[in-house]
């Protein structure tokens, strides 16, 4: 071997090294490269099986809340057809208690009104499971037989009135009635006040007893039979009503004093109020009016409502309370479900004062209260509510019924910090979107749409989406943004105008469209909006 060829040796050795140190590094490296993505790879694996877990475990709580709603509505279902049967039963036992506490009683009063109006009530019970119709029957009987008491009582007849006392009866029913239907109690007025007795065509004479004597008394353990049969004897006009503490004792006497002495030993008196009849009539007939101490009673109640209003807040019972504004019962009912301690009634153009929010704020017995106002234009006047109370006032910026019910949805019972508490409650009702049906009640134009009065308005987030002269047209507008939004949960809670029938059928165009979420159906009762549509 030559020189030249020892050193082309050399140098294809060296390379052959240098080669061989090259690719082993490139190795290293692309080991090292395989390994990080492989980790990274890994990671992000495992983060997407993680958020999966987390939304899966988000939906389950969702649909569990769902399904414990479902479970309450269900509850108050088979409350409400009981109902019926049990006010019927109510009233009976009231008039069955009523002729108990009256020593002799007369017909053409008011026992002869309350138990008519009972029996009827309770065969109505029999006929239709509807509480509503169970109380209408029980008035239309009860008017019948109160304009039968003229003519069955000789003092009223000679007044020329129906019994006072059945009036009153179904003034009461009346205005159960009205409640139940959510109508508003009519302001008193000389107008349509109720009429009046002709107190100046009874006689002095017709008075068999001068003192109208009632009075209460703590018992002492002993039966008041001999009581009763003694005050029959002095008296008339007895009525006693009795409980399991107390008795009280309504009489008509010439000897007050001697009642008054004969009760105590039956326990301690309590109260006592004795009235001069004959002086009563001679002043009524006279056209003046009679004193009595009806009027000092009332102007004590009065003060004491006032007294019992200023005395202060609620003593706080636990940590964290909550208060929403709505309007509607079975709105009102969704909320008291999820855990709110009070409802105010309020909402789209019935927006409730800082006052009526400051006095509910303090009903609430807890230390920190959550206020959801549920209408951009009641957040501001829940606000001014922080610092008047000693209460602490958190206020949740709901601007509607949906991200209300979200908010409360959202709450963890174990939380124990309300600033995490605002914070959920929040976040849970920025997810929401909240669609609205309600009509025009003048033309107009709004957001570029020509709006004639009568039609309907579909609005999506406070903006105006469309408007039609078919709600079904509307829904199904709205059913369609739902499903471009890939909506996993949908709530439809319907108006007091609209009936169940087309409440199912606006239901149904949300799971047609929509039919990979949950779609729920709930009798809001609400006013203005025929629809409040839950988006999430």
């Amino acid at each position: 071997m030559n020189g030249i060829e020892k050193i082309t040796g050399r140098i294809e050795a060296d390379a052959r090294e240098q080669a061989s140190a090259i690719t082993a590094d490139a190795e290293a490296k692309c080991a090292e490269i395989r390994a990080g993505y492989d980790k990274q790879a890994q990671d992000q694996y495992w983060a997407r099986v993680r958020d999966g877990v987390k939304t899966c475990e988000d939906r389950v709580q969702r649909m569990g809340r769902l399904a414990e709603m479902e479970a309450r509505k269900s509850i108050l279902a088979l409350k409400q057809e009981m109902v019926d049967a049990a006010f019927a039963a109510a009233l009976q036992e009231g008039v069955a208690a009523a002729y108990n506490a009256v020593m002799k009683p007369a017909e053409g009063t008011i026992l002869t009104v309350s138990r008519l109006a009972a029996e009827r009530a309770v065969n109505a019970a029999e006929e239709h499971n509807s509480v509503e119709y169970v109380i209408e029957q029980a008035i239309a009987q009860g008017e019948i037989t109160l304009a039968q008491t003229t003519d069955m009582n000789p003092v009223l007849k000679k007044a020329g009135v129906v019994d006072a006392g059945g009036k009153g009866f179904l003034l009461i029913l009346g205005g159960m009635l009205s409640a139940l239907r959510g109508e508003e109690r009519p302001e008193l007025t000389e107008e349509n006040a109720q009429e009046k007795a002709d107190f100046a065509m009874l006689n002095e004479e017709d008075i068999t007893f001068t003192f109208d004597t009632v009075f209460i008394v703590r018992k002492s353990g002993r039966s008041i039979e001999p009581f009763r049969r003694f005050l029959d004897g002095i008296g008339d006009s007895l009525v006693i009503g009795e409980d399991d503490e107390a008795f009280k004792v309504h009489v008509h006497t010439d000897i007050p004093g001697e009642a008054l002495t004969e009760a105590q030993k039956y326990g301690t008196l309590e109260l006592a109020k004795i009235e001069n009849m004959r002086t009563q009539a001679q002043q009524l007939a006279a056209g003046g009016k009679a004193q009595s101490t009806d009027d000092l009673e009332a102007i004590e109640q009065e003060l004491e409502a006032s007294e019992h209003e200023n005395a202060g807040e609620a003593e706080p019972e636990k940590d964290f309370g909550f208060l929403a504004v709505c309007a509607g019962e079975g709105l009102a009912n969704v909320f008291t479900d999820l855990g709110a301690d009070g409802v105010i009634s309020g909402g789209q153009t019935m927006n409730p004062s800082t006052e009526s929010i400051l006095k509910e704020i303090k009903k609430v017995p807890a230390h920190t209260v959550f206020v959801l106002p549920n209408n951009k234009n009641i957040i501001m006047a829940a606000q001014q509510c922080i610092g008047l109370t000693e209460k602490t006032v958190v206020v949740i910026p709901t601007a509607s019924i949906p991200q209300g019910v979200s908010a409360m949805m959202a709450v963890d019972p174990d939380m124990s910090d309300a600033d995490a508490i605002a914070k959920a409650m929040t976040d849970a009702a920025q997810c929401v979107s909240t669609a609205q049906i309600t009509y025009a009640a003048r033309n107009s134009d709004f957001d570029g749409f020509d709006i004639h009065e009568g039609d309907y308005l579909a609005l999506l987030d406070g903006k105006l989406l469309g408007t039609d002269r078919d709600v079904s047209a509307l829904l199904d507008g709205l059913s369609d943004e739902a499903a471009s939004r890939e909506a996993e949960f949908i709530t439809v809670f319907y108006g007091e105008d609209v009936n169940e029938e087309d409440a199912r059928k606006a239901c149904d165009a949300f799971t047609r469209k929509c039919p990979d979420a949950e779609v729920n159906l709930i009798c809001g009762g609400q006013p203005v909006y025929y629809y409040i549509i839950s988006i999430e």
